[in-house]
């Protein structure tokens, strides 16, 4: 996988998963709520920060297997089932998913006091390892990515974050947005269909990660 491969396919991944409604949604709009625009994007920064320090633990701890066929290939697999169960429950979800978003506005960023900016960030990362689902993703899917990533050095890891952060800030952004001007943004029917595209692709990917370990470990 390319670098651009690697830059695409982390941001579509990465924006099926934001997508989903979870706790980083609603920290993301109770911060905008009480915060404005500012408090949205220092949450999603929280969050951001958090997946840079898991990014650079799996990229020390993979460095000492990466000459290991046997437990990439084995990431790979599991990252794969991982990507496959994502893509069979996003395609469910797209069926009947509501982007409900309170049009109370927010306050004005000039209102954040360095206090308040901890605040935010502070509560992007307790939303973000409080849930069980992000550590089982990254043990897998991003352990499978990361692994993938090392081989190509340096760029290919830069790539694979640059484009997974991407498309957290652009989703979080465009909710505080919607919720700040009290507009809807996105149509439920649009929100729907780029769920149901997202789930097309994870289930495209799940079957190169799958077939990227099955081929690993054939020629051990």
């Amino acid at each position: 996988m390319g670098l651009g491969a690697i830059l695409v396919s982390s941001f579509i991944v990465g924006l099926s998963g934001a997508m989903m409604p979870g706790g980083l949604l609603i920290v993301n709009i109770n911060e905008t709520i009480k915060r404005g625009l500012l408090g949205g994007v220092l949450a999603i920064t929280g969050h951001a920060l958090t997946e840079l320090l898991v990014v650079g633990g799996l990229a020390l701890g993979l460095g000492s297997v990466l000459g290991q066929p046997l437990i990439v290939g084995a990431i790979a697999i599991i990252g794969g089932a991982l990507l496959a169960w994502m893509a069979v429950g996003t395609a469910k979800t797209s069926r009947t998913a509501e982007l409900a978003i309170t049009d109370k506005p927010g306050a004005s960023a000039g209102e954040l006091s360095s206090g308040s900016r901890l605040g935010s960030m502070t509560a992007g990362i307790l939303a973000t390892i409080s849930n069980p689902y992000w550590i089982l993703w990254w043990t897998s899917v991003g352990a499978t990515y990361v692994a993938m990533a090392m081989e190509q050095g340096s760029a290919a890891l830069g790539a694979f974050y640059i484009g997974h952060i991407a498309s957290d800030y652009g989703w979080y952004f465009l909710i505080s947005l919607a919720l700040v001007t009290g507009k809807r943004l996105i149509s439920q029917r649009v929100y729907r269909g780029l769920l149901l595209v997202g789930s097309i692709f994870l289930g495209f990917l799940a079957v190169y990660f799958i077939w990227s370990g099955a081929s690993l470990l054939i020629n051990l």
